[in-house]
């Protein structure tokens, strides 16, 4: 089959349920780093992340701690994705070919924040964007203020390659995080201070679930 063709149709399927960023990547070499049992990924090779962007409205309200209404936000967003996500494994499997969705939003480990797998780094591999300072997939357009899925499959298509870009000069989010822990190099984000912070919101009842969203709203990509 065509991988260019394949990848226009499913492109273009998920544009009309609501998608704003698409991309494939070649999963290949990562197959070990993800909590998930070996014979579910032997014959996948490739991973179609999805992606939506955050309202900006709702983002403006977050001042020094998350709201109730992004957190609502958050959630409404996570199952939309899902949605998509499932929708478009059914149609995958319909032609014959594997799809395994990943849930948006399922952490296994909440001090390490670790999931089945990490989206932001496929997001990363399919081309959506770059890592940034601090720690989340950060899209061209924008900013971090997205939210994404996974279905990794074995349908031929043609792969995205990772973005030559990073964060430059910007230190927005260095400036604004309530747990100082965001740093110069990526590489040195305290995992920890980010995660204390998030139970302490969570302990004030600020939400029901570990999130925060303050650099989030100082990441808006060019889209501002």
């Amino acid at each position: 089959m065509d991988k260019h063709k394949n990848y226009a149709q499913i492109k273009k399927f998920t544009r009309n349920l609501g998608i704003d960023l698409f991309g494939v990547a070649d999963i290949s070499k990562i197959k070990n780093e993800f909590m998930l049992p070996y014979n579910l990924l032997k014959k996948i090779d490739k991973a179609i992340v999805l992606g939506v962007r955050l309202s900006k409205c709702i983002l403006e309200e977050i001042a020094d701690h998350p709201t109730k209404l992004y957190f609502h936000h958050y959630r409404t967003l996570n199952a939309f994705l899902d949605q998509a996500a499932l929708r478009l494994t059914n149609i995958i499997q319909d032609k014959g070919f594997l799809a395994l969705s990943i849930p948006a939003s399922q952490i296994l480990d909440w001090q390490s924040q670790k999931a089945h797998l990490s989206h932001k780094k496929i997001g990363y591999l399919a081309g959506l964007g770059w890592i940034g300072r601090n720690n989340l997939l950060v899209n061209k357009a924008f900013g971090s203020q997205i939210r994404l899925v996974t279905i990794l499959t074995n349908t031929p298509l043609k792969i995205n390659k990772p973005l030559k870009q990073n964060c430059g000069t910007c230190r927005l989010c260095i400036t604004v995080c309530p747990a100082s822990a965001i740093k110069e190099e990526q590489k040195d984000f305290d995992h920890i201070r980010c995660f204390e912070k998030l139970k302490e919101f969570q302990k004030k009842r600020l939400a029901d679930q570990y999130i925060c969203g303050i650099c989030l709203k100082a990441c808006k990509g060019r889209d501002k």
